[in-house]
């Protein structure tokens, strides 16, 4: 099957407390997305990349990329206001053939595995889609008029991505009205009326959000490099 790869970068870096937004912000001297690109030009798949950035950050980027002489071929579109409106832009680049795979994943989560994007792509080419998550570590309680209730853990998932899709379920859903409520495409594609599937994903996937997470990376990093 086809396999096309959303890569969506539209931080802005004000929780990093820095001028630099955060897919910008270098991991072990390089950016940190194109260790994202990185990750899915060497898996199997070798799926088409789009990426979608803010249209100011455009020229940036192609300075960036001579800097670092990165070569990866990827597709550039416009990010848009919010990340739903990113990622259907980028959907506006691929057909919506029933053999197409698209999945979408934070460009500021650099250290998937290579396993795990081959894994969402496999499983949702049988099953409709795949949603990388793990389990909670943590205790969790929810909290409603000022008061608190304990959750089962055991069936507490935190999401990760690549959120992957069979292309003419993804395209279908992002054809609903913007909601403030989606907060990544599984949720979208659940509001379509499609069942959400979750596969492994791995605690070592963080997400670049906060400075001491720069930190943990090139922590983590260089272990598997050690490893290697």
């Amino acid at each position: 099957m086809k396999t096309y790869a959303i890569i969506v970068a539209g931080g802005s870096g004000s929780r990093m407390l820095s001028a630099v937004p955060k897919q910008f912000l270098l991991l072990n001297g390089t950016p940190v997305l194109m260790h994202t690109l990185l990750a899915f030009h060497h898996c199997n798949s070798k799926p088409h990349i789009i990426l979608a950035l803010p249209a100011h950050f455009h020229t940036h980027w192609a300075q960036l990329c001579i800097t670092h002489n990165f070569t990866v071929p990827h597709q550039l579109v416009n990010g848009g206001e919010t990340r739903f409106h990113s990622v259907k832009n980028g959907l506006d680049m691929i057909p919506g053939n029933s053999d197409t795979l698209v999945a979408v994943h934070d460009a500021v989560r650099p250290l998937i595995s290579c396993e795990i994007i081959d894994t969402s792509y496999q499983y949702a080419a049988k099953h409709g889609n795949a949603v990388a998550a793990v389990k909670s570590r943590d205790s969790v309680r929810q909290l409603k008029n000022e008061t608190s209730f304990a959750l089962n853990r055991d069936e507490i998932y935190l999401i990760q991505t690549p959120q992957t899709f069979q292309s003419t379920q993804l395209k279908s859903a992002y054809r609903q009205p913007y909601n403030a409520k989606f907060t990544d495409d599984a949720g979208v594609v659940e509001e379509s009326g499609i069942k959400i599937n979750l596969i492994a994903g791995d605690y070592q996937n963080i997400k670049i959000t906060f400075p001491e997470d720069i930190a943990i990376a090139v922590l983590l990093q260089k272990t598997r490099i050690e490893k290697s």
